[in-house]
């Protein structure tokens, strides 16, 4: 074996370990603490107060998953129906109701009304180990207030914890407020987004995490 070979197969083993030993957390946010609340000024003079609780697909309350659903279909069913994708609701259903998801929830801090979501895993993606975003979805009143960037904080923070090379996301090319907002979080284009010749609706974005 050469020594190309070596280095990527132990790479490739160190990957492996890395995805095992982040998908074996029940909270993966549990120790950053700093991510468990939000809180931030507002123009009237009150204050924005905020908890986030980070939960796997199986302890997820279900009328939350339906929350998710309709606030996915709120914000983004417009621009799929704009685009060549078209809005699916039951593929969009299956999708939140992956086994394997991972949801970080903000909530009131009573406890009892979700007002933001952005679902995650850890996996491998064309070699690389990744926190993968499928989507974060914030109410249109809890918008522009810095809590999303603060959610893809907190995603970015538990990908370093456990060695991620990248967080990776798509978005769609006619969400133009969605491409501004990962850009100004320091996201560019994926090298794995598919070329102009594929015409594809949507955008690979990534970030690396060292």
């Amino acid at each position: 074996m050469s020594v190309s070979e070596t280095v990527t197969r132990n790479q490739a083993t160190s990957q492996q370990k890395c995805l095992q030993v982040a998908n074996q957390q029940a909270n993966p946010l549990s120790e950053f603490p700093e991510f468990l609340s939000y809180r931030c000024a507002l123009p009237d003079g009150t204050e924005l107060q905020l908890k986030l609780q980070c939960k796997r697909k199986a302890d997820i309350d279900p009328k939350t998953l339906k929350w998710a659903f309709k606030l996915a279909e709120r914000n983004v069913g417009p621009q799929y129906r704009a685009c060549s994708l078209g809005w699916q609701p039951k593929i969009k259903q299956a999708d939140l109701n992956k086994p394997w998801a991972r949801y970080l929830v903000a909530m009131d801090v009573a406890g009892k009304r979700p007002v933001a979501y952005t679902m995650f895993r850890f996996d491998l993606d064309y070699g690389r180990s990744v926190l993968y975003c499928y989507e974060l979805q914030v109410e249109a009143d809890f918008q522009r207030k810095g809590l999303g960037a603060f959610m893809m904080k907190a995603l970015e923070q538990m990908a370093r914890h456990f060695s991620m090379e990248r967080v990776v996301l798509t978005v769609l090319k006619n969400n133009e407020d969605g491409m501004r907002f990962y850009q100004r979080l320091g996201y560019d284009i994926d090298e794995m987004s598919p070329d102009k010749e594929e015409d594809a609706a949507y955008e690979i974005m990534s970030k690396a995490m060292f």
